[in-house]
């Protein structure tokens, strides 16, 4: 489980945008980072039950890994391909504990993922983000995250996930800003 303190999250970005997430979920980090500490999460809750978790920040996917040689203790050493993983994971779980729930047993989960729109793109109609960043490599980093955090034992609970990427204001789920919208709920 990845634990964040205030310094290693200062790390993450630009201070700017540092600052604004922090203020963004300042009102229940403490609480978060006690129930961490503690090793649960506040609010659990047995199946059933809905989350939503909203997560300010560029969307990453989890690629490759790039192998750098072999351990002293015959371990491959194995590094994430893509350097903007990390601050994206860590926005996630930093979202995620500030919602302070944990889901048990199957979940379905909703992703909505609000991509930086390009200066080339058109103005006046609806256009659709599909380049790079693979769908379903955002998914995968995005789940990982939520593991870590704790809103769910293991990503292998997610039963059924429907996921969309989107430019900011072309869908009724997308965000003002780059980041993602994520909707957790228990199968009953």
């Amino acid at each position: 489980m990845i634990r964040l303190t205030p310094k290693q999250f200062a790390g993450m970005g630009k201070p700017a945008k540092v600052a604004r997430v922090k203020r963004q979920y300042a009102p229940v980090a403490q609480e978060v980072e006690q129930a961490a500490h503690n090793r649960e999460v506040p609010g659990s809750s047995p199946g059933g039950g809905t989350i939503q978790i909203t997560v300010i920040g560029t969307p990453a996917p989890q690629g490759s890994k790039d192998f750098k040689g072999m351990s002293k203790a015959g371990h491959a050493i194995l590094v994430e391909h893509s350097k903007a993983v990390k601050p994206w994971r860590e926005a996630v779980v930093y979202a995620a504990r500030a919602i302070g729930r944990r889901i048990e047993g199957p979940v379905w989960v909703t992703m909505v993922f609000t991509l930086r729109k390009p200066k080339s793109a058109p103005k006046s109609r609806t256009t659709y983000p599909c380049t790079r960043p693979d769908l379903s490599k955002l998914v995968r980093a995005t789940e990982d995250a939520l593991t870590d955090a704790g809103v769910w034992e293991d990503d292998g609970r997610v039963v059924s996930c429907t996921s969309t990427k989107t430019y900011p204001g072309e869908s009724a789920d997308a965000l003002d800003v780059p980041g993602c919208v994520i909707k957790i709920r228990g199968v009953e």
